[in-house]
């Protein structure tokens, strides 16, 4: 049995504390401020986790060592070092 809560369930507990909210009794309408703001709470920290998991996911790199691009120095004094040795 799966017992996290889903969003079938906070939407019970969303029902729950409205209709808490509207009992006459003070502590049950502070219970359902509680189970609101706990569930507003759980909504950030499943922002918080599909950011971090964005940013983890755009953060992976392939592990290829960086080679730096030739500059047109490099490229000329290559060529012309294999073309002296085709020459020799």
């Amino acid at each position: 049995m799966d017992e996290r809560l889903d969003e079938q369930k906070i939407e019970t507990l969303q029902g729950w504390a409205e209709g808490l909210l509207r009992d006459e009794r003070s502590e049950l309408r502070a219970a359902a401020k509680a189970i609101l703001l706990l569930i507003e709470e759980i909504e950030h920290l499943h922002v918080d986790l599909w950011h971090a998991q964005d940013q983890e996911s755009a953060e992976i790199v392939p592990d290829v060592p960086e080679v730096p691009a030739p500059t047109l120095r490099d490229a000329l004094a290559r060529r012309l070092r294999a073309a002296q040795e085709r020459w020799s």
